[in-house]
């Protein structure tokens, strides 16, 4: 019984890790190693594709290699932060040949008022991480990397005292049997050795019988 709420306990907090690990790796790590850039979404412009609270990555773009059907994030006004992710409806030209994306929320009826230039787009859109934009948008940039870096070295901590504490419940398993590890090794290999000449022993036996028993009919 012991045994296995040990077992499932362990279970759990594996799974805890590898979450929090997958979150970080997503939210953190990837977008910087690919010069992509994390964005929250707040509003319900998006669902079911993209939902409120999501953090959505996106990574830079060429505009004119964009498609009908492609999310992409914009910035608003130029100089502001505010940023909307809606997925491209149409793609014009203006009569002086200047390229112009016509976007909309997939939630939404109508098209967005205002195209959006080249110069507006900030990316297109990779992967989201469900939730994970709540807290995000509670903190700055510099707050996210220390806590990235934090909980990295948290986790490889823990992970690293979970290991030690395994090895030490194997030997305390060992020990309560009177033997140690390498006591426990060198017996079976002793014992597998006496059943090898047992073996040969009752082979030697049987071939002497066998002789015997041919000697008297013989005779």
């Amino acid at each position: 019984m012991r045994a296995t709420a040990r077992f499932a306990r362990r279970t759990i907090e594996w799974l805890v890790i590898l979450a929090s690990a997958t979150a970080i790796l997503l939210a953190v790590v990837i977008p910087r190693l690919f010069g992509a850039t994390p964005y929250t979404i707040l509003t319900g412009s998006m669902p079911p594709a993209i939902k409120p609270g999501s953090l959505v990555v996106v990574r830079p773009v060429d505009p004119s290699s964009l498609s009908v059907g492609d999310v992409v994030t914009v910035q608003l006004e130029s100089g502001e932060a505010s940023m909307v992710t809606h997925r491209i409806a149409a793609i014009q030209y203006r009569a002086d040949g200047q390229l112009q994306f016509i976007t909309k929320g997939d939630a939404n009826n109508v098209v967005d008022a205002e195209p959006r230039m080249p110069v507006q787009i900030r990316g297109e859109y990779w992967y989201q991480v469900p939730y994970l934009g709540y807290l995000s948008n509670a903190m700055t940039g510099t707050q996210r990397s220390w806590l990235g870096i934090i909980a990295i070295l948290a986790l490889v901590g823990y992970a690293s005292w979970m290991f030690i504490s395994a090895a030490k419940d194997r030997q305390k398993v060992v020990g309560r049997r009177g033997i140690s590890p390498a006591e426990a090794a060198a017996q079976a290999k002793e014992a597998a050795s006496e059943d090898d000449f047992e073996t040969v022993g009752l082979e030697l036996v049987s071939s002497s019988k066998a002789e015997a028993a041919e000697t008297e009919g013989t005779g």
